[in-house]
């Protein structure tokens, strides 16, 4: 397991390091956040002592949770990443192990989370989710509303506004989730423009991180292209 791991790791270190040249970027201005969905806590504790990886992403609470429990001894911290419901915002603000909620996607949740937030005596980093492909499956802040969402939750006293995050449809050939990102970058731009400066670009995961980073991720969520297969 060890081997094939490395492996996977050592590929994707290079992919965004070749991305990013060609981009003209400097590789190091890219946070690569695991995402260790489904996958073992021998995995987390490989990639900790191995890699030197601090920061793995989850996306369901009651997984975190036990993750973060069964790993209290060792120094990694956690995004969540996945769908937040309001009634589970409390578990991920007691875990002082949980550094990023990367999906606030309503309002509603945003209010839950600067509650809680205050509650337990912190200031939450969050990225805000936008829905850049108007997927009514889907969800995220359209990007028709970003600027006026955005200037809301600023206001928040425990909430602190990172940047974007979205997820682009699954395409066989990675080359057409280019205009997905395109979009997001540019409305980080139009925020910027609007007196809100944005650090991150929460976009691009195991299929298509190279063209995310080509349109300028900070942060890339990579899940079965570093872990294997996700063992649902």
């Amino acid at each position: 397991m060890k081997k094939e791991l490395k492996k996977r790791y050592n590929n994707v270190r290079e992919n965004i390091k070749n991305a990013a040249l060609n981009a003209g970027r400097d590789p190091g201005d890219i946070k690569l956040i695991p995402i260790s969905k489904t996958h073992s806590t021998g995995k987390i504790n490989y990639f900790y002592e191995n890699e030197g990886i601090t920061t793995f992403g989850e996306s369901r609470v009651q997984e975190l949770r036990k993750k973060n429990n069964n790993l209290s001894d060792v120094n990694v911290s956690w995004h969540f990443v996945g769908h937040l419901q309001r009634n589970k915002v409390k578990y991920l603000l007691r875990m002082e192990k949980c550094k990023m909620i990367q999906s606030l996607d309503s309002w509603r949740l945003a209010r839950e989370i600067d509650k809680r937030a205050k509650k337990n005596e912190r200031v939450m980093p969050v990225l805000i989710e936008v829905n850049v492909s108007r997927d009514e499956n889907k969800y995220g802040i359209s990007p028709d509303n970003i600027l006026e969402f955005v200037n809301k939750v600023v206001d928040l006293d425990n909430i602190q506004v990172e940047g974007l995050m979205t997820l682009a449809p699954y395409k066989k050939d990675p080359e057409e989730t280019r205009p997905y990102f395109r979009e997001l970058a540019n409305l980080k731009s139009l925020i910027k423009k609007n007196g809100i400066n944005l650090k991150e670009l929460s976009m691009g995961m195991s299929n298509d991180y190279q063209i995310a980073i080509e349109e300028g991720a900070t942060m890339l969520r990579i899940g079965s292209a570093i872990f294997g297969e996700r063992n649902y």
